[in-house]
């Protein structure tokens, strides 16, 4: 087990969601910012994201943003980061989040959270990506992807080893709690990618 430094958080841009989930963001990025642990992001200025930004922030932590070029024209990017780092497609965004990140967070999102998710949980089962994935699953979001995984392994399409790959919390305090305590994946990993 290494010690969390950075932390990458996939969540939703949206302004129309449940307050819950604007709370929980929150939550986790005042505690983020208390532990002393830089957020990275997508850098986004609205919905959880910016919500988590700001918290992390407003605790004395640091955030790190990343986000195409195409989005900072069109002015969706927070300017109050502690950094913004800019590239040149979404390809380039995720995969500089998780080289910058000792551990992966997913809180509730859309299309573009659940592509980061998934990205992120195959290439840890390639041996690619070997820090520790938690899924914050406020007010049981999550819950109808975890019956599909479940669906996935009783159907031969994973393996049960690969329910293995994330963590599972339901508040941003034991989110934390599980990045800073699930061990570094092994890269043998890959002997059981296929199945």
């Amino acid at each position: 087990m290494s010690k969390i430094n950075s932390v990458c958080v996939y969540c939703a841009s949206s302004t129309k969601i449940d307050t819950i989930y604007v709370e929980a963001a929150r939550e986790l990025g005042t505690l983020l910012g208390h532990a002393g642990i830089r957020v990275i992001n997508g850098a986004g200025n609205r919905g959880l994201m910016c919500a988590l930004s700001d918290a992390a922030l407003a605790a004395g932590g640091k955030v790190t943003g990343v986000i195409p070029h195409f989005m900072v024209q069109q002015g969706w990017h927070h300017k109050g980061l502690t950094e913004l780092i800019e590239v040149e497609d979404m390809h380039r965004r995720k995969e500089t989040m998780a080289r910058l990140s000792d551990a992966v967070i997913a809180l509730p999102g859309g299309c573009g959270t659940l592509e980061e998710l998934m990205e992120i949980i195959t290439w840890k089962q390639l041996g690619l990506y070997l820090n520790p994935i938690v899924i914050l699953n406020t007010n049981g979001y999550y819950d109808s992807l975890f019956t599909f995984f479940r669906q996935a392994v009783e159907e031969h399409f994973m393996g049960h080893r690969h329910l293995e790959l994330w963590r599972t919390a339901r508040t941003p305090a034991e989110a934390i709690k599980l990045v800073q305590t699930t061990p570094t994946w092994d890269v043998a990993v890959r002997k059981f990618a296929e199945i």
